[in-house]
């Protein structure tokens, strides 16, 4: 597709709202009208805002006035036009309108703060075209992040350990993760300079009388490794962190077919309080199709080892939208899921990072399964709100079926407090390992720098001591962002 942009630079936005609709094609983004089997002529001429869309030869217009002269408005006005060409021109229209971003509800907040609730709800569904149901999704969600948030002083901190390892590869994975039986090798030397970033990262947090609030060691699979390998990576973080404050240490146990007891009891020795057995889905057909190496029967399995070794908090992870499931088999997961009574819930949307370029013959049924996840995800809200588990955070991704989002659900005094911080960017993450990325947040205000470590396990191990360097950086931004000074 060409999007051509006349007379403004509102590339980025347009060319994420294009993505809704196309969301595997590849956009090219210029400044002169250039045709081609989907190509948009977005213009603006002092306060007119104009969009052309041709669609495989059809046509589509739509012209509207900015209410204003702003560049916010004018964007938001032509973005608009587009949207709406997209939408006659498809036949699907997002519940999320116009809205691309990762962070829905902390939109949400912003403007409660500012206006009001009521003039937000107003804001969404008629400037920003959400629809009531999401509209509502984000102020459940906006009230239950607040209160979680409400609890952090300006020194808190979270900790997050990456174990990018998993027992094999799921076909929908996007994640920097790598099989068990190829990177092996890898594992005690990772798991060895792992324990030495913990400490050196420990010693910053003392050092800058930062205070611990939640711990979070994730994947990959992290019961990949070993139980012996567990523990001594939570021996590392006991021994170099200050776990005093403390309110919640979870570990991403992942999936059932890497669960044990040996590795649960390493685990809750280790001072977790909180995991989590993502199943995905309790469809073996469905579970085969996308690559898991375990059956729905282990999945009960495990969560009843879990139980049975003392977790009295245990979060459980779906996908709507999965390759091959249905609407009923979404249900049954759902279902068969409540029996067993876990204390949380996340319902993700599928999201394919890597997918290759559509075509017109299978851009319909992309829009087709779409409509099947957004009823999968409407009866997890309505059938979970219904038994008292209710939203506490949500966050969006591109490429995801239906444009759709996922949301955490969880009983009254079981959110996963970790999820709102890195999702709200509450508080300074301090993170450790492969592919994990350090996010400073200025005290007492909204300035977020970051440090990224390397992405892959053997680029982690073979320049370990740059990665150590480029961590100093945490000391640098404490040192023109004091925990103690006023802002």
């Amino acid at each position: 597709m060409n999007l051509c942009n006349i007379n403004h630079s509102f590339n980025y936005e347009l060319e994420k709202l294009c993505r809704i609709f196309l969301p595997y094609e590849k956009i090219s983004v210029i400044n002169e009208i250039i045709e081609d089997e989907i190509y948009a002529v977005c213009k603006t001429e002092d306060r007119t805002c104009f969009s052309y869309l041709n669609f495989f030869g059809k046509e589509f217009k739509e012209t509207l006035i900015s209410p204003d002269d702003t560049d916010k408005e004018k964007e938001l006005t032509l973005a608009t036009t587009l949207f709406q060409c997209f939408v006659k021109a498809t036949g699907y229209k997002s519940e999320w309108g116009l809205l691309t971003g990762v962070r829905p509800a902390k939109l949400f907040s912003r403007l409660v703060k500012n206006f009001g609730v009521e003039k937000a709800e107003e804001y969404f569904k008629g400037r920003l075209l959400v629809s009531d149901e999401k509209t509502s999704l984000c102020k459940t969600t906006s009230l239950s992040e607040e209160i979680i948030i409400e609890n952090n002083s300006r020194n808190s901190f979270s900790l997050y350990v990456s174990i990018p390892f998993c027992p094999s590869r799921c076909s929908y994975c996007s994640f920097v993760s790598h099989s068990v039986d190829k990177a092996g090798k890898l594992i005690d030397e990772y798991v060895e300079l792992l324990c030495e970033e913990i400490k050196e990262t420990g010693k910053v947090a003392s050092k800058e009388n930062l205070k611990l609030e939640t711990v979070y060691i994730g994947g990959g699979t992290p019961v990949a490794i070993s139980a012996i390998q567990i523990t001594k990576i939570m021996d590392s973080i006991r021994a170099n962190f200050d776990l005093t404050n403390v309110s919640e240490y979870t570990v991403e146990a992942g999936r059932p077919d890497a669960i044990d007891k040996d590795k649960l009891i390493a685990i809750k020795n280790g001072g977790a309080t909180r995991i989590s057995v993502n199943p995905q889905t309790m469809n073996d057909k469905v579970l085969k199709e996308i690559g898991r190496n375990h059956t729905s029967q282990q999945t009960i399995e495990a969560f009843k080892l879990a139980r049975d070794v003392g977790f009295n908090s245990i979060n459980m992870d779906l996908i709507a939208g999965l390759p091959t499931d249905t609407l009923d088999s979404f249900k049954q997961t759902l279902n068969t899921l409540l029996e067993l009574d876990p204390e949380s819930i996340t319902v993700h949307s599928l999201s394919v990072k890597r997918a290759s370029n559509i075509s017109r013959e299978n851009m319909l049924p992309q829009f087709e399964t779409g409509k099947v996840a957004s009823q999968m995800v409407q009866y997890a809200r309505n059938t979970l709100s219904g038994k008292g588990i209710v939203p506490y955070y949500m966050y969006r991704q591109s490429k995801t079926v239906g444009n759709l989002e996922n949301v955490g659900y969880a009983k009254n005094g079981f959110e996963g407090l970790y999820n709102v911080y890195i999702m709200d960017e509450t508080h300074t993450i301090l993170a450790c390992g492969a592919s994990a990325v350090t996010k400073l947040r200025e005290p007492g205000g909204d300035y977020i720098e970051r440090i990224y470590n390397f992405k892959y396990p053997y680029e982690y191990i073979s320049r370990f001591g740059e990665l150590i360097e480029r961590k100093k950086g945490i000391v640098e931004f404490y040192k023109k962002y004091p925990v103690e000074t006023e802002q």
